[in-house]
């Protein structure tokens, strides 16, 4: 069969190479088969496609098979190299730089190939990844999402190791201390240190080597976050977590560390006993629990997320919501109509502007929760959301049920209602035609970008950390 379009210049350099082996010149050999030595040299240069006929003229006077021609491999390394450099400079990346491509000479070294290929194979690696990598992320993200739904967002194993855990580490009842999670890391062999001059890109660091785990400041108010730093770099050991293969092993580890650590500050049995009593009074509320475990609004929302369903038979959905009113954590098993692109993923998106996690923005009076019933094409929600502020802007936490769940919430008697027909775009997200029509061509709005986008995703080994600096920091403190 004669060789497609793409294999050309693999078999021209392989004519080639039988022929200076054999001695031949290009008028020679294309005495021999009966063509000119001109048309021969097209077809060396991958310029041609021979006929059947002439490639079985060309293996007979060079002693081999016509199979042994039209092998896909180059017949040495310089035809690699040239063969290469020519796919690379045919290539709509480097044809977008408006660069001449260099004609490749006998003269011309293997050195100076190899060195040209170099700087071809880095620009489609930074390509690929400018391109690839963002996608990448969200089908990783979306397809966790989905599995974790698929599960009601409950790991069993999880759960139990953090149970034996905080047994072996003498905790009974009430919130998780930081004595606690020093005696856990203790037991893993690991001593936590705080210190100020961790890697920027890191939230802690764990020296395998002299067993200690590296922690910011112990000063920092609060201290949810510290414990949760301390338990999530425990997890890793003892989930025998290895370098991750790609993104989505790398956030399917950082949801399992993440878990483990919410386990151990709201443990499953005191939680669910909570929870049952709650409900049982029809009083569940997000703020009593928790205050009862001591940690972040939060925390306790996707704290609920992970046994609500599971132990309670209560489905449910939470969002986190950034002042813009784009989505940086979900999690729904109650079919909350959600926006989402074409790859499913629903971070980063806008929510609907009827939603509580958005109105709730409007509110005077932010101590307290802000409830909401909001009618949707899905049915009916009852939402409750609590609003804060950090040094990135404004952001809400939402947890809501469907209609038939609210009974069991305090806020379920709240007056506050809207009706959400997104994804429909007349619903928040065009603008009434009269005033369109009022303003066209009347109004230059200058849009505000976010930082995200001029941020690459991040790379690497370990996603987001800069290993040189984990490395100079480990020296520093070995």
């Amino acid at each position: 069969m004669p060789p497609t379009s793409l294999e050309l210049s693999t078999l021209g350099h392989r004519i080639r190479h039988q022929r200076l082996a054999h001695g031949y010149t290009l008028d020679e050999l294309g005495a021999l088969v009966g063509v000119a030595g001109s048309q021969l040299s097209l077809i060396e240069n991958g310029k041609r496609e021979p006929k059947l006929s002439l490639l079985q003229a060309i293996a007979t006077s060079t002693g081999v098979d016509v199979a042994e021609l039209l092998s896909t491999e180059p017949p040495n390394r310089r035809a690699a190299l040239e063969i290469e450099l020519e796919r690379a400079q045919t290539s709509s990346v480097f044809r977008q730089l408006g660069v001449p491509p260099i004609k490749v000479s006998k003269g011309m070294s293997d050195d100076t190939l190899e060195s040209i290929l170099g700087l071809h194979r880095e620009l489609q690696r930074r390509e690929r990844e400018a391109i690839a990598t963002p996608e990448e992320a969200r089908r990783a993200n979306t397809e966790l999402r989905l599995m974790m739904r698929e599960h009601d967002n409950y790991l069993p194993d999880i759960e139990k190791l953090a149970e034996k855990q905080l047994k072996s580490a003498g905790h009974v009842s009430g919130a998780l201390t930081h004595r606690t999670v020093s005696i856990m890391a203790e037991k893993l062999g690991f001593e936590l240190i705080y210190v100020s001059d961790l890697p920027h890109s890191t939230r802690s660091v764990t020296d395998l080597e002299h067993g200690r785990i590296y922690l910011p400041p112990a000063s920092i108010p609060g201290g949810h976050g510290l414990r949760s730093m301390a338990l999530q770099a425990m997890a890793h050991r003892l989930l025998g977590h290895k370098r991750p293969t790609d993104y989505a092993d790398f956030l399917q580890q950082r949801l399992e560390i993440n878990y483990y650590a919410a386990c151990c500050l709201m443990p499953e049995t005191a939680s669910v006993a909570f929870l049952q009593q709650a409900k049982k009074d029809r009083n569940l509320a997000v703020e009593d629990f928790r205050d009862a475990f001591g940690v972040t609004h939060e925390a306790a929302g996707m704290r609920l997320t992970n046994l609500a369903t599971h132990h309670l038979g209560i489905k449910l959905h939470f969002l986190r919501v950034d002042g813009s009113g784009a989505i940086t954590r979900v999690y729904e098993n109650d079919d909350l109509p959600l926006p989402m692109d074409v790859t499913g993923a629903v971070d980063g998106q806008i929510a609907c502007r009827k939603f509580s996690a958005r109105a709730a923005f409007s509110e005077q009076n932010r101590t307290t929760e802000h409830y909401q019933y909001t009618d949707t094409p899905a049915g009916t929600y009852w939402c409750s959301t609590q609003t804060g502020t950090t040094s990135e802007g404004e952001f809400s936490i939402t947890v809501g049920v469907p209609f038939d769940d609210a009974r069991w919430f305090r806020g379920r008697e709240t007056q506050k209602r809207a009706t959400s027909t997104c994804p429909d775009e007349s619903c928040c997200r065009r603008v009434a035609t009269d005033v369109s029509e009022r303003w066209s061509g009347k109004a230059w709005p200058s849009a505000r970008v976010h930082m995200q986008m001029f941020s690459p995703l991040p790379r690497g080994a370990f996603p987001g950390v800069d290993d040189n600096e984990v490395y100079d920091f480990l020296d520093r403190h070995a």
